[in-house]
């Protein structure tokens, strides 16, 4: 019992610490949350949107992104159609009369990376922007995200995502939760320059530097981790606006949702991989991400694998013990096995958790994603931290898995 309590111990301090380091950086830059700085310059801006088989959405992602306000002779918009086999190309051209500013490039399927590539080769702007043909950026976007490179070491900027079917199920619901709590965590590393995602939703990079790095690497399954890893790697900036907010949809099943967070995890690993090299190296890519990144699977997994231990050694006990008592005609529970103080663990243990729920209670208030906290808010939250959480390790299992078997497949 003593090796059990040492080591719960170590994880509530280990969780203590990093909940602490979070709170640290949000009430010291609380006043900068969602400022951004003002453009110095127009810049001409390409903004790519990949296709394959997004008959259903692109249509309304072209109209929607043709309504930024920006000046018009200031920004392109490139679809790159990766070989679709439905009636994708076909909206695209019909769109083709009506936006003068709009291009179409078809070409056969070879994956996203390589149809980004594709279109940076014709891409005019100084800046690129990267859209997914589901997603539906906030009208000032682009000039929020532009004033970032008014820094002329900042490589890449992404947008604080939202989810537009949130009300389709309680499983939506859930994942909008995440992604205001992902997007606020994001923002927060920004302030000690350790920005590791641009999503694809909505990201803004600088056209010369993404260039420089060799573009978006076809062997990496999540292009935007490794573009912007690779930004990292070789010493440029990397940043997020809270402020500048794009929508898109999630997997309301839980397949298609499986799926799509193992290919993420797999992503990540293929990252942590390719850097490995960088571990603990001057910089804050090798001194912080790589090691945050890590650490932050490594120790979701032992939490995992550890709790599933202590329930499973309850089980095995009460059952042991309820079938010898049976057995032998005595009592199944004395008096004075009840015990009515709490032990040092469940007290780390419910600082923790009320820590959180009013941790994030504040950042829902502060985003004002869902307007005022109510009880079906709440119980969401309790959701979303209880077993969304306690599971999600899961994926991170899997996704090793497919990881040392080498498959790579969608």
């Amino acid at each position: 019992m003593e090796a059990i309590t040492i080591i719960y111990l170590a994880l509530m301090f280990i969780s203590l610490y990093m909940f602490s380091f979070f709170i640290i950086l949000t009430f010291k830059n609380r006043d900068k949350l969602f400022s951004y700085p003002k453009m110095d310059k127009e810049y001409f801006i390409s903004i790519l949107i990949p296709v394959y088989n997004e008959e259903e959405s692109i249509g309304e992602t072209i109209k929607h992104v043709m309504k930024l306000e920006y000046p018009l002779d200031k920004f392109e918009v490139i679809v790159i159609n990766d070989g679709s086999k439905d009636n994708t190309k076909n909206i695209v051209e019909n769109l083709l009369e009506i936006y003068p500013n709009l291009k179409l490039l078809n070409k056969e399927n070879s994956g996203k990376a390589d149809s980004l590539n594709k279109g940076i080769e014709i891409a005019n702007g100084e800046l690129i922007a990267v859209v997914d043909s589901d997603s539906f950026p906030s009208n000032k976007s682009l000039k929020k995200l532009g004033g970032f490179f008014n820094n002329p070491k900042m490589g890449a900027v992404t947008s604080f995502v939202t989810v537009r079917n949130k009300d389709s199920n309680i499983f939506a619901k859930i994942q909008s939760l995440e992604y205001v709590l992902l997007g606020w965590s994001r923002k927060l590393l920004d302030f000690v320059d350790s920005v590791y995602v641009t999503n694809g939703p909505l990201s803004l990079y600088r056209k010369s530097f993404v260039l420089e790095v060799g573009g978006f690497d076809p062997k990496s399954i999540t292009e935007d981790i490794d573009i912007t890893w690779n930004m990292l790697n070789h010493g440029y900036k990397t940043g997020m606006c809270l402020d500048a907010s794009v929508t898109t949809i999630v997997p309301n099943k839980f397949k298609l949702w499986f799926r799509q967070r193992t290919r993420w995890g797999l992503g990540g690993l293929q990252a942590i991989s390719k850097y490995r090299s960088m571990f603990f190296r001057k910089g804050m890519f090798g001194a912080f991400v790589l090691p945050y990144v890590s650490f932050s699977i490594i120790l979701s997994m032992f939490a995992f694998l550890f709790s599933s231990y202590l329930i499973l050694r309850m089980i095995l006990v009460k059952s042991l013990t309820t079938g010898y008592s049976i057995a032998s005609n005595s009592s199944l529970l004395y008096l004075q096995d009840i015990n009515l103080y709490p032990s040092v663990l469940i007290f780390y243990f419910l600082v923790l958790f009320s820590c959180s729920i009013l941790y994030y209670s504040y950042i829902l208030r502060k985003t004002d994603y869902y307007g005022r906290m109510n009880v079906k808010i709440f119980f969401n939250l309790l959701f979303y931290l209880l077993l969304y959480l306690t599971f999600y390790p899961l994926i991170w299992f899997v996704s090793i898995y497919r990881f040392i078997k080498k498959d790579h497949d969608w």
